[in-house]
């Protein structure tokens, strides 16, 4: 390397760049496939679309990665080591959608908000820089610290079942159910003297499901918690910060052992595939909804400002206006190619921008061949069958870690750059929101009377908390964020 090439723009040999690509990779990929696993079952989508979402996440993945870390044209790309992923802040209004639109119309659904708030990120990313003043430490701390709170019911439905469908804690009696039956038929029948059954009559769940936290895949959670716990105290380095992905591995050979695993679609699928845009038909662009996802990607960008921030500081070049406003616009330009490809909306996952910091390798090459690693994993639909035909009770033990971990990230940025004694007004700030993110959780028909129009907006405990902590904030400290704010965030969420 000469004088005059920054360690930014270092080539390294490629043997060296594959292998750190490839632990970029790894370190990414258990959060990288939650998201698809997640709306994927949400929408009650057949496993092999489930895996398809999975391949088509990885591979946009590695797209907007190449995008971000090697750059197009002066708009596209900070041209930092950079890796993109989902982002976590946009599953709460996706879980609505799905749960209000099952099936591929949903994803339809789903997909056409996602373009839509592309490119409105797109069109406002130079314009964010300015708004980061409405989003100072108090503000962002509390919003991940509600995206981690939300997750985490995701995760331990993983461990004993969802609350409805066939692991619902309760089931219809079989025998009412049969009573209900003969009584349906023989008010049927000519002459028959017992009134018709009422439309839309149907029998309440009673009796204990089976299929509920059953011991065994409690057993099986447990194992791979306990694994994680296991690599995370006594791995070193880099085991150390693969233990979430490397205890999903002890879970699958725990279960394909027991002979809890069907590879059967495994088998069937090819080796090679394309993804092809609109798997699921053209999207539905429905107004409400982009707005509430564009709401999202505000969020998203104001946290990935937060990161680029904080990677200019560790790899020493400094982070300009314009730098900013390419990077920030690659959110929305990765958004759009996550709704054409049929997957989610993109951030730069912070997990990755502290490896930068772990290693010292600085080399954006190292994330261009990240991203082409992702790219090939996506074109292999083997890879996605397989982590689809993962029990869920193998994913909730990591799920209780990953999510439990955003969390955690959202308390330690309160903790660290919060005064919570010489302003209390701080504590009413996230109390307030922390208590309005909870309301979907906790009492998910409190819209059931609202305008219907609205409900996209409000569904989400996250929207609910960001909009609240934003409002609190402003009128209790005004608007006090910096960037400096931003970058100390950023910095506790890496490490």
């Amino acid at each position: 390397m000469t004088d005059t090439i920054h360690p930014v723009d270092e080539r390294l040999p490629a043997a060296k760049l594959l292998t750190l690509g490839l632990q970029h990779v790894l370190v990414m990929y258990a959060g990288a496939i939650a998201v698809p696993l997640i709306i994927g079952r949400a929408l009650k989508l057949e496993p092999q679309d489930v895996a398809f979402l999975i391949s088509a996440d990885l591979f946009a993945c590695g797209i907007v990665s190449l995008i971000q870390s090697l750059g197009v044209t002066q708009w596209f790309g900070i041209r930092l080591p950079v890796m993109m992923g989902v982002t976590f802040a946009s599953v709460g209004p996706m879980l609505a959608i799905a749960g209000a639109n099952p099936g591929p119309d949903g994803a339809r659904m789903i997909f056409g908000a996602i373009i839509g708030a592309g490119i409105v990120a797109m069109i406002i990313a130079p314009l964010v820089s300015r708004m980061l003043r409405f989003f100072p430490p108090v503000v962002t701390g509390t919003i991940i610290l509600v995206i981690g709170v939300t997750l985490m019911r995701i995760g331990i439905n993983w461990i004993f079942g969802n609350p409805v469908g066939p692991t619902a804690p309760k089931m219809v009696n079989p025998d009412h159910a049969a009573w209900l039956g003969q009584i349906t038929e023989l008010a049927g029948t000519a002459g028959s003297t017992i009134p018709p059954v009422p439309a839309g009559l149907s029998l309440g769940a009673s009796v204990p499901n089976v299929a509920y936290a059953t011991p065994l895949n409690m057993g099986i959670s447990a194992i791979v918690l306990v694994a994680i716990l296991l690599i995370a105290r006594f791995g070193r380095g880099f085991l150390a910060n693969i233990s979430v992905l490397l205890g999903i591995l002890v879970g699958g050979i725990v279960v394909a052992a027991m002979g809890m695993i069907n590879f059967d679609k495994v088998g069937t699928a090819s080796w090679f595939a394309l993804i092809p845009p609109f798997h699921f038909g053209a999207p539905i662009f429905d107004p409400v909804l982009i707005i509430t996802m564009s709401l999202v990607m505000i969020v998203v960008m104001i946290e990935s400002t937060g990161m680029f921030l904080a990677l200019g500081d560790m790899t020493g070049r400094k982070v300009t206006q314009p730098m900013l406003s390419a990077g920030l616009r690659t959110d929305g330009l990765g958004t759009l190619i996550g709704g054409l490809f049929n997957t989610f909306p993109y951030t730069s996952f912070s997990q990755n921008v502290g490896l930068v910091g772990v290693t010292g390798i600085k080399s954006r090459f190292v994330c261009v061949a990240g991203g082409a690693i992702l790219i090939v994993l996506g074109l292999v639909p083997k890879m996605g069958a397989l982590v689809e035909a993962l029990p869920t009770s193998v994913l909730g033990g990591a799920g209780l870690v990953m999510f439990g971990m955003v969390a955690a990230t959202g308390i330690r940025i309160l903790a660290s750059g919060v005064d919570f004694n010489g302003n209390r007004n701080n504590l009413f700030i996230v109390a307030i929101s922390l208590g309005f993110g909870m309301i979907p959780l906790i009492a998910p028909d409190f819209k059931m009377w609202l305008p219907h129009a609205i409900h996209p907006l409000i569904e989400s405990g996250i929207l609910l908390a960001t909009i609240s902590a934003v409002a609190l904030n402003a009128f209790f400290n005004g608007a006090s964020g910096t960037q400096d704010d931003l970058r100390r965030a950023a910095a506790v969420a890496d490490h």
